[in-house]
């Protein structure tokens, strides 16, 4: 594909993304945005709060992140003006461990359930809509994701859930925010493709699977942390 194609591509997937914002964004009060601060988050929440700058936009403060993510997140939260909610686990890292030890290696899912999954269901229900930066091709477990579909929260509450780039390549996303002059995440320069907690995140084993260099150490058995994965009945 040509230059001039891939351009013409990514035009009216941008234009799509936009037409979709527009249309819940502009309900101001009971939408919000999560953003890891990986890159296809940052551009979406560029195209976010070129509609609306003071939506909300929710950052999971597990505490494990890399140095660098803190400061990026840091620079395009001052340098964009953004209403960024830092969500917080109940227990400090230092309360967590002195209690539990390290979950991380022992008991990955426990610490993720604890770290991201209860404080970001607990935000999340106070919204209508809840947009997302996911995409099909990031993993196998993604590849059904739908741009559009409710979603049940524990205690059986449903938000709406949005992945306006369900349909994107890690190339369109890379063209756009070029295209868009938008800074990107440090650690990409070091080879990593998918950036979560610093103890759980490698250099990607498979370079065909971005996401294969988080939880490695759990050899295949985690490849989700559970906060796209919907609550079970009752819960």
């Amino acid at each position: 594909m040509s230059t001039v194609e891939i351009a013409a591509e990514v035009k009216a997937k941008l234009d799509a993304v936009r037409a979709m914002l527009i249309r819940e964004v502009t309900r101001k009060g009971d939408v919000c945005l999560t953003c890891s601060f990986q890159a296809e988050d940052v551009l979406l929440t560029k195209l976010a709060i070129a509609i609306d700058p003071a939506i909300p936009v929710l950052f999971l403060d597990t505490g494990y992140h890399f140095a660098e993510t803190y400061a990026y997140r840091d620079r395009i939260a001052s340098e964009w003006k953004l209403n960024l909610t830092n969500l917080l686990p109940e227990k400090t890292v230092a309360e967590q461990e002195a209690e539990f030890g390290l979950l991380y290696q022992s008991a990955p899912d426990r610490c993720c359930g604890l770290r991201k999954v209860e404080p970001l269901f607990k935000a999340v229900s106070g919204y209508r809509v809840w947009i997302t930066g996911l995409r099909r091709e990031q993993a196998k477990s993604r590849a059904a994701l739908e741009e559009s579909a409710p979603f049940t929260l524990p205690g059986g509450k449903q938000v709406l859930k949005l992945a306006p780039l369900a349909a994107w390549t890690t190339r369109d996303v890379w063209y756009a925010c070029e295209e868009l002059a938008i800074p990107l995440l440090p650690l990409y320069e070091r080879g990593y493709s998918s950036i979560g907690c610093e103890p759980c995140t490698a250099l990607p084993l498979d370079p065909n699977d971005p996401r294969s260099g988080r939880w490695a150490g759990a050899q295949g058995a985690k490849i989700e942390c559970g906060i796209h994965i919907q609550a079970a009945p009752g819960t």
